[in-house]
């Protein structure tokens, strides 16, 4: 009898289901990695077809980009560290981890601002060509995702602190971890698609 109870009790315990939010945000990111194919696809289609201006090659500075980049990219190490320490129920390491994470995607979007700003004072804009239309509304629409995710992040450390989010398992804050990966994980093809190849 102790046998069987002991064999019982060595077997782990069933993982949770996951919980609505984040089962609605992995939805949510599919739905929104096919929007940003779409609008790849596009950049890629027309990023040489210019009746006048400049292109990627003319108008782009990869290198300035490619520092704020490295930001972005740090952000997704910074935020699994901020899962881990909120794991080992390390309340204050989550807390400095996360308010890093924030630092760095404030950095990268202070970043995009300013390349738009510089693009604007070149007569690169929206409606120049098709390269400013297509470069704007791809890169544009990933830095509303990294606003979005730096309010979703903030939220999460006011959460935290107040108690209401208690366990790194919390759909919540799974939730806007996946979503700030996802971000990061655009970034890194937009990057390669956009900055890099018109080096090429």
């Amino acid at each position: 009898m102790s046998i069987v109870r002991s064999a019982s009790a060595a077997q782990p315990e069933p993982r949770a289901a996951p919980s609505a939010a984040v089962l609605g945000m992995l939805v949510f990111i599919s739905s929104e990695a096919t929007f940003f194919l779409f609008l790849l696809i596009s950049y890629i289609s027309y990023r040489n077809e210019n009746l006048q201006g400049p292109n990627a090659s003319q108008a782009l500075d990869v290198g300035r980009t490619a520092i704020f980049s490295v930001c972005l990219f740090a952000s997704s190490a910074t935020v699994a560290l901020a899962a881990a320490r909120f794991r080992r129920g390390d309340r204050r390491g989550f807390e400095v981890w996360l308010a890093l994470t924030i630092l760095l995607g404030i950095v990268f979007l202070i970043g995009q601002i300013w390349e738009f700003h510089d693009l604007g004072a070149k007569n690169v804009t929206l409606s120049r060509n098709l390269f400013g239309s297509t470069f704007f509304t791809l890169t544009g629409f990933h830095g509303l995702h990294v606003a979005i995710g730096l309010v979703l992040l903030s939220l999460a450390l006011v959460l935290a602190r107040s108690g209401d989010i208690d366990t790194a398992e919390n759909g919540a804050w799974r939730s806007i971890e996946y979503y700030w990966h996802f971000v990061d994980a655009v970034w890194v093809v937009i990057f390669s698609a956009v900055y890099l190849w018109s080096l090429a």
